[in-house]
Parts: C-alpha cells; sequence; structure tokens
C-alpha cells in the first residue's frame, strides 16, 4: 500500500522529488487524498530533467522566458489533507483458531476501541481536517533583491506573509480545527512553572485532567521519554530516579549497544558509506538489497530494543521536523547517511549545526531540487522549507520576496558524483535580504559564497520564530496535541539562550509542571503503538527454536525487521515515511482511523500467538509468572504486566467477557484457553493507545 504513496523511481541519483503520486481510494490508513495543500500553495510537481532544460520546461509550461533568473518553484511538493480510511473492510476481530469461550469477544473489543479513542474525557472523533486556504503559484521573474518589488502574483504578493493567506499556520493546528480538536483542547493544562529539576517538578506537580492512566510520574516519564515502557525501564528510573535517569539518557554515547543493536551487523548495506552504495548500486539490486529499507529496519529495531530511547524518541522527532523521505529518487544511495551524518550526530546536540550539516548534504539538496538551482533558472523548493518547515515556519514573518532571495542566495550547492559541490558559475552575486538578514554576496569565491550561505542558514536557525517553532513542536511531541503557550515561551527562551542547543531545552520541558500535569494527554501513533507492543510483550530479537531458515540469503532477523516494517507501512506510519518534506503530523485527529486500529490489534494477536518465527516470544500464559487462580485478579495481574496499571472496572469487565467468565471464576494458566484473547484485548485498552 505505502509503496504507491512514494515518488517513483529514475535511474538518476542526481535528481529529486520528481512528483506527487497519489494512491487509489481505499488504499490503507489514509485512504483517500485530494491533490490539495493542507496549507501550502498549490504547488506543481517539478518537471524532470537536466538543469540545463529547466528555463525552456518553465515556458513551455506556458510562461514568457524573460531576462535575468529564470524561477523555476515554487513547484515540487503538493500538500494533501486526508480523512484517514478504514480501507476495503476491517479485519475479523475474532480469534477463529483460539480454544476456549468467546462470548462478546467482538463487542468487547470495539467497546474497548471506542474508549480509546477518548482522550482524557474529549471525543475524538474521525472528522476531515479543514482545507487551507489555498492561492496559485505561478511566480514571473524579476529583480527579487531590488527596491521595488517586481514578482509576485495577486494571489502570491511578493511582500505577503504566508501565515496571512492560510488558515492555518502549520500541520498540526490544521487537524486541530476539527470539533475532535477543540474538544481535545478543553481537558489540556493551562499553564504551570518551572521547577528545579525534573524530580522537583514531579513532585509538586498536580494531575488534574481527566484520564484512564494511572498518575504515576515513573509511568509516565517512562511512556513519553520511550517508544513504551516496560518492566526494565520502570524499573532503572526507580534505581537512578528521576533526575538521574534523564542525565544518563541524555548521555547517550556512555550506553551500552543491546545485543539487538550488535545484530544490526545482519544488515550488509548498513556498513557501506555513500560511494560504495553508489559503486555497487547494480549488484545491490542484483541481489535485493535496499539500503533505504535497511535503514529504516535498523531505525525500527533501535525503537524496540535500544537503552537509548530519548535519543531515539529525539531521532524521530527530528526526522519529522527536518524530514527527507527515505522513499525519495536517490534515497537508497543518500539517505542513510543523512540519518547517520546529520539527524543522528546532532540529535541531541545543536540544530543550528543540524540545518547547515542538511543543507551540505546530498539528500536535502536532491531531495528539494537544490542541485538544479542556479543562477539564471532558480529553484526555490529548498529556500522555501528552510523557512516553512525547518526553521521560522510558515509565521514566521518571512514574505515571498524572502523566498526568492533566498533562493538566489543558496545557488551554487549540488551535488556531483555523489558528493556535495559548490559550483562558483551557478552562484547569483548581489546584495540579499531575507528578514532581517542582509549580505552583500558580492562573490563568486567558493569560501566567501559558502560562508555567506551558512551566515544566513545559522541566522534563521537561530531566529526567533524557530525558537517559538522547535518549542511548539517539542511541546506537542512530548507535552499535548494542545500545549500551553506559558510552556512553549520557556522553551522558546531556553532554545535562544542556549544558542539552539537541545539539552537544555529538555531539561527545560522535563522541569516544568505543565509535562508531568500532562498525564493521557497523547495518543500513540499507528508506529508508536506497534512498537509499544513489541516492547511490552517482550520480544526477543533472537530467531524462536522452531525457526526455519531454509536457504534464504538474509538472516532471520534481518527478514523479521522486515516484516515489522512492512507491517508499519500498512498502517500508514513508519519511520521516515512521509513522501512529503514536512514529516509525518504529531496529533491523534490525523491518525483516527477504525482499520488503522483493528490492524494494530491483530498485530499483537499475531505477537502473542508467536506466528513470526523470526523473534522468540514470550508464550501468553507465561506473561504473568505466578498466575492468579481467579479470572478477575488474572486480568488484573496481566494489565499490570502489559501496561503498567490495572485496567478500570468496566473495562474489567469487557474483558472477561472476552473469555466468557465471571471475576470470581477459577482458570489455569491458559485463562482455560483464553489467554491471546485475554492479552490481546488489554492491549487493545486505552491504557496501551495512551502514552
Amino acid at each position: 500500500m505505502a509503496d504507491q504513496n512514494v515518488p517513483p523511481r529514475q535511474p538518476r541519483d542526481d535528481r529529486g522529488w520528481d512528483g506527487r503520486q497519489y494512491p487509489a481510494a481505499g488504499d490503507g490508513h489514509r485512504g483517500t487524498y485530494a491533490p490539495t495543500p493542507y496549507g501550502h500553495d498549490a504547488r506543481a510537481p517539478h518537471q524532470g530533467g537536466h538543469p540545463e532544460d529547466t528555463q525552456s520546461q518553465y515556458a513551455h509550461a506556458g510562461h514568457p522566458a524573460a531576462r535575468g533568473p529564470q524561477w523555476v518553484g515554487p513547484e515540487g511538493f503538493a500538500r494533501q489533507t486526508a480523512a484517514p480510511s478504514a480501507g476495503p473492510g476491517l479485519p475479523n476481530l475474532d480469534d477463529g483458531d483460539e480454544p476456549g469461550p468467546k462470548v462478546g469477544r467482538r463487542k468487547a473489543l470495539v467497546a474497548l476501541g471506542g474508549t480509546a479513542a477518548v482522550v482524557a474525557g474529549g471525543a475524538a472523533l474521525a472528522m476531515t481536517p479543514q482545507i487551507r486556504s489555498l492561492f496559485g503559484d505561478e511566480a514571473v521573474a524579476g529583480d527579487a533583491t531590488g527596491t521595488t518589488v517586481t514578482d509576485g502574483t495577486p494571489a502570491r504578493p511578493s511582500g505577503q506573509q504566508p501565515s496571512t493567506v492560510r488558515t492555518y499556520t502549520e500541520q498540526n493546528e490544521s487537524y486541530m480545527g476539527s470539533r475532535a480538536g477543540e474538544a481535545l483542547k478543553k481537558n489540556a493544562p493551562a499553564g504551570g512553572r518551572t521547577f528545579s529539576g525534573p524530580a522537583a517538578a514531579a513532585a509538586e506537580t498536580k494531575v488534574t485532567v481527566k484520564t484512564v492512566l494511572a498518575k504515576d510520574p515513573i509511568l509516565h516519564l517512562a511512556r513519553r521519554a520511550t517508544f513504551g515502557a516496560t518492566r526494565q525501564v520502570v524499573a532503572d528510573i526507580k534505581e537512578r530516579g528521576i533526575d538521574g535517569w534523564l542525565r544518563w539518557q541524555l548521555d547517550p554515547d556512555k550506553i551500552a549497544p543491546t545485543k539487538a543493536e550488535l545484530k544490526l551487523a545482519d544488515l550488509p548495506t548498513l556498513k557501506l558509506g555513500t560511494a560504495q552504495l553508489r559503486e555497487q548500486r547494480e549488484q545491490l539490486n542484483e541481489r535485493g538489497a535496499q539500503p533505504e529499507k535497511e535503514m529504516v529496519d535498523a531505525t525500527i529495531a533501535r525503537q524496540i530494543w535500544s537503552q537509548r530511547q530519548l535519543f531515539e524518541v529525539m531521532v524521530d522527532f527530528w526526522n519529522d521536523f527536518l524530514h527527507v523521505a527515505a522513499d525519495f529518487d536517490g534515497g537508497e544511495v543518500y539517505r542513510a547517511s543523512f540519518d547517520r551524518d546529520v539527524v543522528r550526530a546532532h540529535a541531541l546536540g545543536s540544530y543550528p549545526e543540524m540545518l547547515l550539516a542538511a543543507n551540505r548534504h546530498p539528500a536535502l539538496l536532491l531531495y528539494l531540487n537544490q542541485n538544479d538551482s542556479r543562477a539564471d533558472a532558480v529553484n526555490e523548493n529548498l529556500a522555501r522549507e528552510n523557512l516553512e518547515l525547518y526553521s521560522v515556519g510558515v509565521d514566521g514573518g518571512y514574505t515571498e520576496k524572502d523566498v526568492r532571495q533566498a533562493a538566489l542566495l543558496q545557488t551554487g550547492r549540488g551535488v556531483n558524483d555523489g558528493k556535495y559541490v559548490f559550483r562558483p558559475e551557478r552562484h547569483y552575486v548581489g546584495k540579499v535580504k531575507v528578514l532581517g538578514f542582509t549580505h552583500a554576496n558580492a562573490s563568486k569565491d567558493p569560501k566567501k559564497a559558502e560562508a555567506a550561505i551558512d551566515a544566513y542558514i545559522t541566522y534563521i536557525a537561530l531566529h526567533p520564530s524557530t525558537a517559538k517553532y522547535v518549542a511548539q513542536s517539542l511541546a506537542t511531541r512530548f507535552v499535548s496535541d494542545t500545549p500551553p503557550k506559558s510552556l512553549v515561551e520557556r522553551l522558546a527562551k531556553s532554545y535562544s539562550l542556549n544558542k539552539g542547543m537541545i539539552k537544555p531545552v529538555l531539561m527545560t520541558l522535563f522541569s516544568s509542571s505543565e509535562f508531568w500535569a500532562a498525564v493521557g494527554q497523547k495518543v500513540r501513533r499507528p508506529m508508536e503503538y506497534l512498537v509499544a507492543t513489541y516492547r511490552a510483550l517482550g520480544v526477543s530479537p533472537e530467531a524462536s527454536p522452531k525457526h526455519d531458515n531454509g536457504d534464504n540469503k538474509r538472516t532471520p532477523y534481518a527478514r523479521g525487521l522486515r516484516q515489522i516494517h512492512d507491517r508499519m507501512r500498512e498502517l500508514g506510519q513508519y519511520p521516515m515515511g512521509q513522501p512529503t518534506p514536512d514529516g509525518y503530523p504529531d496529533v491523534y485527529v490525523a491518525w483516527t482511523s477504525a482499520g488503522t486500529m483493528v490492524h494494530g490489534w491483530n498485530e499483537a494477536g499475531e505477537l502473542l500467538a508467536g506466528r513470526r518465527t523470526v523473534f522468540t516470544y514470550t508464550p501468553p500464559e507465561k506473561l504473568v509468572a505466578r498466575p492468579p487462580a481467579t479470572a478477575g485478579a488474572y486480568v488484573d495481574a496481566l494489565a499490570l504486566r502489559l501496561v503498567g496499571q490495572k485496567l478500570s472496572a468496566r473495562e474489567r469487565s469487557l474483558i472477561l467477557g472476552v473469555a466468557g467468565v465471571a471475576a470470581g471464576d477459577k482458570v489455569d494458566a491458559t485463562f482455560d484457553g483464553a489467554v491471546t484473547a485475554v492479552a490481546r484485548a488489554i492491549l487493545a485498552s486505552p491504557q496501551h493507545h495512551l502514552r
């Protein structure tokens, strides 16, 4: 399914994203796409071809060939808003091959799922987001550096601030404008304060929001700062203390790799650099090796099994914020290096340094067509996204004229023979002004020209609007879909004072009462639900004794990771999977889908049954070391094992209905044959869907 959502592959590796494909109706998680923006320009897909062909293509499209710079943008990436679809049909909720009673199983699961769709009292119904205002994308060439505005159109005037012609200012907000989003806002903490440290904030903060989750600060931290609380994570936090555990997590280089991380040697392309991947492309294709997919496989493995959990959460955060899709034309060669040398190298370091590194990396330059941009044929894709998505945000104060001047300044950067290059002959020379940044940009000398570009990138990375945008995004990820303004302001202040260093911002976040007050205010997205399920069940990366590898060239571990990867694609979310440069939305109402929810439950059933022998599973009857003799007590013990807390009386009753027994009935370790169904029902509860 998801393979239809990615750009088409081309035989070259010196191009970027060549167009947007829309999946057919009923295509899994996102169902039907409308080929309209969610709040950006209605951009025409970039036409393929070499940079030398750009001007003729632009004129051929109905635009006269004018003198001076020919604007190839704003093209590129059509945005969509989608009403998630349940797909062509829902899977069977019943476990037809399981022994034991099945009284009310479908009814119970649907009831639990309905409860899971209520976030702390706010009914999160599946709603189609309002579509942001659209406007034309034609741009007339002109002198973007002059004092007189000569470019732009009535729909996209050069002096117009983008946010003033849009309904919403950024992606998450577009979803929260629905009635469901308004309901969620009513239950969010309103404000708070910063304490001397995380432990002090946890101790002094009272949780007042409505939630089904236990108001336990250790469980709350484990759910938010990892991909899923496990008994080991909870034990580590208790042993080290909240402050000590966070200090440990914020120094990931000192955390030893797990067995699963060491087993990533089973993915051979991870060891190869960009040059080797280019040289061996044909051989790798013949072997069926897919480097960009192995990179995603490795990311999934780290999310499930690494002890560097906060680091992996931040890697995922930046992969949405500074997003380059894994499946773009050239991704098989360059995306793994971008993951390693840009995102992971700076995930807990300096965002300005990350943005500088990204703007010199072949992956971003090709993904956003910067390789095609030159002084006499300017492509503004990278310049636009640097402002709109990667720094100040669409409401950050820039205008269309700023985009054009930034695009002129960045000409000359590109890729040749698989490496970043600066081509002085393509660089525009002349004064530029973007927001409050001004530079003479008077030389084609590579050192001077590149210094000017780097000075600009650093400027926008440290801009107050960028501080607010990063703060808003972090607060949305860690706290609430509607984070309090008080917290966003403090995080933005920390970002600016620390010149874009991320660790101080995170410490401000974890030391804030808003974080500790927001128990139950985040719902797991499909990928997060699946990863948390693997973690909760204690799945081991070693192959089951029952596994027969046969003559397969790939190891069981490698094949198992690909199976998880493929399942995530079916659910509509996988690491670095969004084809457009906005990354995945991080609010619940963007992901409401009955089909996705049921597919997740069915995957939990597959794991409980141990049907994928590429991994080793704890048999469901052994999840609890000493199972209680009565059904009600057994459900309580299983819930403590899987979700860290007991369920409500109503949920407990529904799950007992799955097994067709009363709370006081005697059961054996297999729950009289229904333990798999009971465990899966617990994993369908709100307590597992919330984080």
